[in-house]
């Protein structure tokens, strides 16, 4: 197996077993580097097993029904591995505050579903960074963080 085969192999592992449907963080220890950086455009970035743990325990907790799957054929090249996704959630859990621009009361009942993109770097079978840009405006629109802007300004 390629350097680039592995190093897809185990972003799908990833993202099945971290970001996928049913979580099992054990995954954390077993393919993320202790000191991995996990950055998303919602979120403050979060660094080191403990950080990326609580954040995914606090996460699911507010949307327990969060999931996100890929919608393309991975992209490898050298340590880095680019994957394109989809996802969301409903938020029916206790109070949320992670967002970069505001937090929601617990249990608003108030439905996530957005895209991104994904750049891993992977070196020696362990992730040691995960920068992902994802459609924020979109999520925080449906949760009711951010306004909606109707109609088209006048010229």
């Amino acid at each position: 197996m390629s350097k680039e085969e592995g190093n897809k192999a185990i972003v799908v592992r990833w993202f099945t077993e971290f970001w996928g449907k049913d979580v099992d963080l054990s995954v954390v220890d077993a393919i993320a580097a202790p000191d991995m950086l996990l950055r998303y455009s919602l979120h403050e970035p979060r660094r080191g097993h403990d950080d990326i743990k609580a954040f995914m325990t606090d996460f699911r907790a507010a949307f327990p029904d969060l999931n996100f799957w890929g919608t393309a054929d991975l992209i490898a090249e050298g340590d880095y591995v680019v994957g394109q996704w989809e996802g969301g959630g409903t938020h029916t859990g206790p109070a949320f505050d992670d967002f970069l621009v505001g937090g929601l009361p617990a249990a608003t009942g108030r439905k996530m579903h957005f895209t991104g993109t994904t750049v891993l770097k992977v070196v020696d079978g362990k992730i040691v960074e995960e920068i992902g840009l994802d459609d924020g405006v979109t999520a925080l629109t449906q949760l009711g963080l951010i306004a909606a802007v109707s109609g088209v300004p006048d010229a």
